[in-house]
């Protein structure tokens, strides 16, 4: 079957697609929708011949009749099952191989993520140099914000009085 090195890769890639997206997945275990992703990512589902509708069917025979997410071992399974499908001329260990790599060593792919744009009027109002006025006060020298300190003005509580100006002078003007 596969070499020690293509099967390290292949439960790596499987514990980045588990983990994708639930932050408190521990990469044993994989749901569907990750495992949708995975097929979807790695190129396993190529719209006629492996669809996505095939992608949940194995998903659903391997898992257990409860269970809602599938291991490692039923995560192979699955791609043995995908394998004769997905490359019907080849024989099934031949196929299993060929499944395997176009899964081992791949991560989770972000699509849809806006990148940020700096370019014209977006660069000069992102820039805190230029700032004046109040709007100056919210921004260090390095042009990082100071949060709550920077937006409002905060009010010293801290006496009997509040807003008194000699707040904790007492003490030395009665010891002279």
């Amino acid at each position: 079957m596969a070499g020690s090195a293509e099967v390290a890769s292949l439960e790596e890639s499987f514990r980045k697609f588990a983990i994708y997206g639930d932050t408190k997945a521990t990469g044993q275990e994989m749901n569907g929708k990750n495992w949708a992703k995975l097929c979807k990512d790695c190129k396993v589902t190529d719209g006629k011949s492996v669809t996505s509708t095939d992608v949940d069917i194995v998903f659903s025979r391997v898992k257990g009749k409860t269970a809602r997410v599938i291991n490692y071992e039923e995560f192979k399974k699955a791609l043995e099952e995908l394998a004769p499908k997905r490359f019907k001329n080849k024989s099934k260990e031949e196929a299993y191989e060929a499944i395997c790599q176009l899964v081992a060593g791949k991560e989770p792919i972000n699509v849809g993520v806006t990148k940020t744009k700096t370019v014209g009027a977006v660069e000069r109002l992102t820039d805190t140099s230029k700032y004046t006025g109040s709007h100056k006060e919210r921004f260090d020298e390095s042009g990082k914000g100071k949060g709550k300190s920077g937006r409002e003005n905060i009010v010293d509580t801290s006496g009997y009085v509040s807003a008194y100006k000699n707040a904790g002078t007492y003490d030395a003007k009665v010891k002279k």
